[in-house]
Parts: C-alpha cells; sequence; structure tokens
C-alpha cells in the first residue's frame, strides 16, 4: 500500500535506533491507521496498514515468528 500520508504527520523513530541510517519511522494516523516509511528518504513513499495489521506484525516479531534478515547495501 503506498497511500498519501498528510504532509503535518508526526513520525516517530524507535527509541532503540542506534542513530544510523538503516531505520523505519511509524506514524499514527488520524483515520486508525498506521504509517511506516524510510528514515533515509523522509520524502518518499509511505506505506499505510490499518492497524490490526500493524498490531498482527509487530506481534509476530516480538513472539519471534518473524525472522529478521538485514539485506547488505549494494
Amino acid at each position: 500500500m503506498n497511500d498519501h500520508v498528510p504532509a503535518n504527520t508526526r513520525w516517530h523513530k524507535s527509541s532503540h535506533s542506534s542513530g544510523n541510517l538503516e531505520c523505519v519511522e511509524v506514524a499514527f494516523l488520524d483515520d486508525a491507521t498506521i504509517g511506516i516509511r524510510d528514515s533515509k528518504n523522509p520524502t518518499g513513499p509511505a506505506l499505510r496498514f490499518a492497524s490490526n495489521a500493524w498490531e498482527s506484525f509487530t506481534a509476530g516479531i516480538q513472539n519471534g515468528e518473524l525472522a529478521l534478515h538485514r539485506v547488505a547495501a549494494e
């Protein structure tokens, strides 16, 4: 989903972010959807998810159900 996110949206970076450029930012939008964007490209596209999809995704990560892989930069 590459939906429009309002320009005045407040984005949040994880408190676990080490300050490097490999972060995503999250926004909790007025219509109960969740916006996700690449912190390296704040003016680029954002993804928008239904809140229940975001909750399932984050629960899966916390429960170890989803493997996280690092992709090397080309």
